[in-house]
């Protein structure tokens, strides 16, 4: 059951490392809202916006900078300033979307920014920093796999992002649960190795914590 707590869409987000399947449970989840007769979309980030696009191809490949820190220094500004035109512009923006009664479901906010950004405690403060004014979501679902099953899911992927290694993406996992020990508002945590049909049904449980 979903409890409407306000006149107006949830903004839900679905975070995990690379290969936990949050863009599969992402359509699932727009699927069961529209079935619902609810009106639902998903906008993942990077947004469709020109920073966005920038940011796809620096993830495909590391251009100008062969000192890691400096690129994830540039990742987290270029991510904030994407984020802010995902969250605020006036065509298709999050805000602007939930205001409509539309239920939005972001796969990566700055919960990623954090997880892939940030090495060192001066790196998750910085990063914290450009990410502080950021709204939190009514509901952060966060699919967790071990480091190895999600390598073996994206292995057969065209074109490997540079974060999909398994040293990176190990400190990846860590700085989730980081994130999630000092989390104060509404998430679950959903073991990412079941079947997408058992995942589903978990995740549409889970709204009951949207109040």
């Amino acid at each position: 059951m979903i409890y409407q707590k306000k006149k107006q869409g949830y903004f839900i987000v679905l975070e995990g490392i690379d290969g936990a399947g949050s863009t599969t449970q992402a359509n699932l989840l727009e699927r069961y809202f529209i079935n619902k007769q609810k009106k639902a979309i998903v906008s993942p980030e990077p947004s469709s916006g020109k920073i966005g696009k920038l940011l796809r191809e620096f993830l495909a490949h590391q251009n100008n900078f062969i000192n890691q820190d400096l690129f994830d220094q540039q990742m987290a500004y270029l991510f904030a300033a994407d984020r802010h035109y995902h969250l605020y512009n006036n065509i298709d923006g999050v805000q602007k979307l939930i205001q409509e009664n539309t239920h939005v479901i972001t796969t990566r906010y700055y919960f990623s920014s954090l997880a892939y950004n940030a090495k060192t405690e001066k790196d998750f403060q910085f990063v914290s920093l450009l990410n502080r004014d950021f709204p939190p979501p009514d509901l952060l679902i966060y699919l967790d796999i071990p480091v190895d099953i999600a390598l073996n899911r994206i292995s057969n992927r065209a074109i490997l992002e540079i974060y999909e290694t398994k040293e990176k993406l190990t400190r990846v996992k860590e700085n989730f649960e980081r994130i999630l020990s000092q989390y104060e508002y509404p998430y679950v945590k959903i073991d990412a190795t079941k079947m997408k049909e058992v995942i589903h049904k978990e995740i549409v449980n889970s709204l009951e914590r949207v109040r």
